[in-house]
């Protein structure tokens, strides 16, 4: 299949208008600001019978449903959903405040069959399902871009690459739990469905052109009934900067002083790194301290918040003094998948040569088809099927074992048998 999309990875497509230049002089003009709804900014919908009223408007309306919510990550402590924005031809714009109105199964049941439009929806559906709104079917304009090869996926960089309009991203970071939420942070939430729906049908007509929509129909299919991740078993272990401990009982007290935190964040509804920054947990971790002003000389310690914790913080650290050696944590993980691959080539060589086979000839498939070779296939998929191949490793058991990983139809039929190839190849 002929890559169509060249434009999108750098090198310009003839038949692209939008890859064309006059040369390097020449810049391009700078994309329209959008700074108003069409419609004007809708209230936001902060009762029951105003909820009826939007419910029976999107009923009415016709078309795909853009969707969009947002969250106060870095704020809060947990990932709910503290804004929902919607919008459909013939209904307009709503935005809704989930927090007043935290039932939306009635808009759910009201949307039925409808399709929803969601941009990196991977990042929204869980809150969206703790409201009670459950797509059941969807376009995800991020992942859409992927599969078709654009190397700069966020919504803003979507926009101005395919619909010629900027939309303004300063608010992207806000603490949108706050109330009431200010006038300029609800135009920039309304205006990121605006546009939605117009990207979506582009990109649905280039996917079509690509011969990709069959492949990205698999991939929504997959995001809605994706099981959600399990927990991760030692989730204190992805403490920024955990490398710099050296010994067993350093990292417990990572581990312990990790857990109070995530308590006292939890109990409080703020955000880990704002009662404590990682930083301050790896010092402790590595100085011990054994009393109050040798940890509050430890400066994140002598903040407010983090200040009025300290007999928790030394607690923590004292249980790690004094507790035995086989109740400290080991020094890796335990895991179920293969070591690290910087390991490889010392502990098997062999399965090292297999994974560089397989990852260049990910790559050159990936070339061809004009994505991502991680869209192609999942890495952590990757390293499995390199580090402990089937038996057989030919191309009817290698789709097995990618099946197993979630593989796609599309993914398996495309890379099945050129793996068992670089498989063979390796193999020598």
């Amino acid at each position: 299949m002929a890559n169509v999309l060249n434009s999108k990875t750098g090198t310009p497509d003839p038949e692209d208008p939008r890859g064309q230049g006059n040369g390097p002089e020449e810049a391009e003009p700078e994309a329209p600001l959008l700074r108003e709804p069409r419609e004007g900014l809708p209230p936001v919908v902060a009762d029951s019978a105003h909820l009826a009223r939007v419910v029976d408007s999107f009923a009415a309306g016709t078309g795909p449903v853009a969707v969009d919510a947002e969250r106060a990550s870095g704020y809060r402590y947990g990932q709910r959903a503290y804004l929902v924005q919607l919008r459909r031809a013939e209904a307009g714009s709503a935005l809704i405040d989930p927090v007043a109105c935290p039932d939306l199964s009635g808009l759910d049941a009201a949307l039925s069959g409808a399709e929803m439009v969601l941009h990196a929806a991977h990042q929204d559906l869980p809150c969206l399902n703790e409201v009670g709104l459950r797509p059941a079917r969807l376009f995800d304009t991020e992942l859409a871009a992927r599969l078709l090869g654009y190397q700069r996926v966020g919504l803003g960089s979507m926009v101005e690459r395919v619909l010629g309009l900027r939309l303004a991203k300063e608010h992207s970071a806000v603490d949108w739990s706050v109330r009431p939420l200010p006038e300029n942070w609800l135009t920039y939430a309304a205006l990121d469905v605006e546009v939605l729906i117009d990207l979506r049908d582009a990109l649905h007509a280039e996917l079509e052109r690509a011969g990709k929509l069959e492949w990205a129909r698999e991939e929504f299919a997959w995001e809605l009934q994706a099981p959600p991740k399990e927990p991760r078993p030692d989730p204190w272990r992805r403490t920024s900067g955990i490398h710099r401990v050296r010994n067993q009982r350093g990292l417990g007290v990572v581990r312990e002083l990790w857990n109070e935190r995530d308590r006292i964040a939890r109990e409080r509804d703020i955000s880990p790194g704002r009662v404590l920054p990682d930083s301050a947990i790896v010092e402790a971790a590595t100085a011990m301290p054994a009393t109050a002003p040798e940890l509050t000389a430890i400066k994140p310690f002598s903040v407010r918040l983090a200040r009025r914790y300290v007999p928790n913080w030394l607690k923590a650290v004292n249980r790690v003094r004094g507790m035995p050696a086989e109740e400290l944590p080991q020094p890796s993980a335990p895991g179920d998948g293969p070591p690290a691959t910087n390991r490889w080539a010392d502990r098997d060589p062999a399965a090292a040569r297999r994974l560089e086979a397989v990852r260049t000839e990910l790559a050159s498939i990936a070339e061809g088809i004009g994505m991502p070779a991680e869209n192609l296939l999942q890495p952590d998929t990757v390293r499995r099927l390199a580090w402990s191949p089937p038996e057989s490793a030919d191309a009817s058991s290698i789709a097995e074992q990618l099946r197993r990983h979630h593989a796609r139809n599309w993914q398996v039929e495309l890379s099945a048998e050129r793996l068992a190839e670089a498989l063979k190849r390796a193999a020598g």
